[in-house]
């Protein structure tokens, strides 16, 4: 039997990592081959071409660097020699570039990130079973058409649910509803149906969105800001299922006058936003003055979308129809 072919991209992150014994703290320091030369077996599951595409720590990933990755991406995914793509990155951020290529790559092939929470030089470094279990699931038939995947801690999540839930466990990954798969033994087992996000066909990435959680008493001092320096769009994690202090409206109010989209999500862990209080500052009035209501996704993924969207034909106008798919 033919082996597929899986291009794998190292990003950087936790996964090329070592422990830098001047400072004891951790520092990018492991290539892609020296990564992949302690994974066992990795060479067996399938053809592999390894590349160094960077070595950026998760936090220093951008939005524009996320969209000359996907492009990246998409030329692998069009070269009829590659039968499936990894990409190892770090953990900060990997949901939010999973996402992004959720929503704007034009592929069936599987496309899996992978990366680490301990580096090189802790025990129990998690980084090749990660990548292993990540080559084992671009290889394997059902892993086709699934969008964008996730391989962490012996679990495989879909991009647009998929959440870094904790800041140092193994298993830091989760979905609201569950992974779609597990890898048993060393075998990659699928037990739900794919869930993907609906593609958006942006033409560009439009990064000028800001995000703003909503706490006890705050008022619009920063959205106004946001609205002086420019931005495009807004999202507001909410409290609760979609409510906002009263002191927010003005500035909520001045970004709908400028034609700028405002999103509406939840600071919760899990849970829609709904338009249910008809108080002032409730979801119900929000969702009255022209706010967008972005279901579940979690602020930084819905900024995502919205920097996705912002860069699609017809927006500002047709953003409101990008969030209307109720699966993302």
């Amino acid at each position: 039997m033919t082996r597929k072919h899986v291009s794998i991209l190292f990003t950087g992150g936790t996964i090329s990592m070592r422990i830098d014994p001047a400072t004891g703290a951790a520092v990018p320091a492991l290539s892609g081959e020296e990564i992949a030369g302690h994974a066992a077996g990795l060479k067996r599951e399938a053809k592999l071409t390894l590349e160094d595409y960077a070595r950026l720590p998760g936090p220093h990933v951008t939005p524009h660097w996320m969209w000359r990755l996907r492009s990246r991406v998409q030329a692998l995914a069009d070269d009829e020699a590659v039968d499936g793509i990894v990409l190892a990155h770090g953990t900060d951020t990997l949901e939010e570039t999973a996402f992004l290529l959720d929503l704007t790559l034009e592929t069936d092939k599987p496309v899996v990130f992978c990366g680490a929470m301990r580096t090189v030089s802790e025990p129990g470094w998690d980084g090749p079973a990660n990548l292993l279990t990540a080559v084992r699931t671009a290889v394997h038939d059902e892993a086709c058409g699934r969008g964008v995947l996730v391989a962490v801690g012996d679990e495989i999540h879909a991009a647009a649910q998929a959440t870094k839930w904790h800041t140092q466990r193994l298993d830091s990954f989760r979905s609201p509803r569950g992974p779609l798969g597990i890898v048993d033994r060393g075998q990659v087992r699928f037990d739900r149906p794919p869930f993907r996000s609906l593609r958006i066909p942006a033409r560009r990435l439009v990064s000028e969105v800001d995000l703003h959680t909503m706490a006890a008493g705050v008022d619009d001092a920063l959205l106004r800001a946001s609205l002086a320096r420019g931005a495009r769009g807004l999202v507001i994690e909410a409290t609760g299922c979609g409510n906002v202090p009263p002191s927010v409206l003005p500035g909520l109010r001045a970004a709908l006058a400028a034609r700028v989209p405002v999103v509406l999500v939840s600071r919760c862990a899990e849970g829609r936003v709904t338009p249910a209080y008809g108080y002032a500052g409730g979801g119900r009035m929000l969702q009255d003055l022209g706010v967008i209501l972005g279901g579940d996704l979690p602020g930084p993924k819905a900024r995502i979308k919205l920097m996705v969207a912002l860069g699609a034909p017809g927006a500002p106008d047709a953003v409101r129809d990008y969030f209307a798919d109720a699966r993302s």
